[in-house]
C-alpha cells in the first residue's frame, strides 16, 4: 500500500482547536466524520469490499471528499492511522492526570493502554490485516502508535524518577514499551480475538503493574 498520501493529509491538518474559521471547523468535522465512518466499515465489512460510497453515506458527506481530503480510498486507512494516534498521544498528556509516584503512574497508565485498546478495537481490526500482509503498512503503523506512545509514557515516568535512583532511562523505555505491549495483549487481544472476559483482563493488567513496580522499587 502506498502510504504517501498520508503525509499529504497530515500536512493539511490543522493545529489543535485555536481561533479556527467555520469553513476550517467543517472541514475538520467532515474529515472526523469520513475517518470514523471508514474505521467502523473497515471493521466490521472488510477494507477490500467496503466502497467509498457507503463510506460517505455513513458519514453523511458527500463522496468527493474522501478525494479531496484523502487522496482516496487508499489514503483513508493511513490517515486513519494519523488520526488515532494523534489523538491517542494527545488525550495521554491533556486528560491523564500526573500520579502521585512512581506506582501509581504505572498502574494508572496499564489501565488506560488496556482501555484504550479495547476503544481502538474497530481500528486495530481495520488495520492489523494490513500490517500483516504488508511490512510497510506495519513500519508505518509501528512508527506513528507503538513508539510514539512509548515515549509519551517515558516522558510521564521520568517525572517520577528520584533523584539518585538506580532506576535508568533504558529502564523506564523498556516499561514503557512493556506497558504498550501489555495494552495490546491485555485490552485487544485478549478480549478480542480470543472472547475472554474484558474484566478478567483488566484485573490481570493490574496485577502485572503492580509486578513492574515491585521490581523498579528493589533496584
Amino acid at each position: 500500500m502506498d502510504l504517501s498520501p498520508l503525509l499529504r493529509v497530515q500536512s493539511r491538518r490543522p493545529a489543535p482547536p485555536r481561533r479556527r474559521s467555520k469553513k476550517t471547523r467543517d472541514r475538520v468535522a467532515k474529515q472526523e466524520a469520513l475517518i470514523r465512518a471508514a474505521t467502523k466499515l473497515f471493521a466490521s465489512k472488510g477494507y477490500d469490499v467496503t466502497t467509498t460510497r457507503e463510506i460517505a453515506a455513513t458519514a453523511g458527506c458527500a463522496e468527493g471528499l474522501i478525494h479531496r481530503y484523502f487522496q482516496g480510498k487508499a489514503g483513508l486507512l493511513p490517515g486513519m492511522m494519523s488520526y488515532h494516534a494523534s489523538r491517542n498521544v494527545g488525550e495521554l498528556n491533556d486528560r491523564l492526570p500526573r500520579a502521585d509516584s512512581l506506582d501509581g503512574e504505572i498502574q494508572q497508565l496499564m489501565a488506560w493502554e488496556v482501555e484504550r485498546m479495547w476503544r481502538d478495537r474497530d481500528l486495530l481490526r481495520a488495520c492489523l490485516p494490513h500490517a500483516i500482509l504488508d511490512p510497510k503498512v506495519g513500519r508505518f503503523i509501528s512508527r506513528i502508535g507503538p513508539q510514539r506512545d512509548a515515549k509519551a509514557i517515558a516522558e510521564r515516568l521520568r517525572r517520577h524518577r528520584k533523584k539518585g535512583t538506580q532506576v535508568s532511562d533504558d529502564d523506564l523505555d523498556a516499561i514503557s514499551q512493556a506497558i504498550g505491549a501489555l495494552g495490546f495483549s491485555f485490552g485487544f487481544m485478549r478480549p478480542v480475538v480470543f472472547g475472554l472476559d474484558t474484566r478478567q483482563a483488566r484485573k490481570a493488567a493490574s496485577r502485572v503493574a503492580r509486578i513492574l513496580t515491585r521490581g523498579l522499587e528493589q533496584r
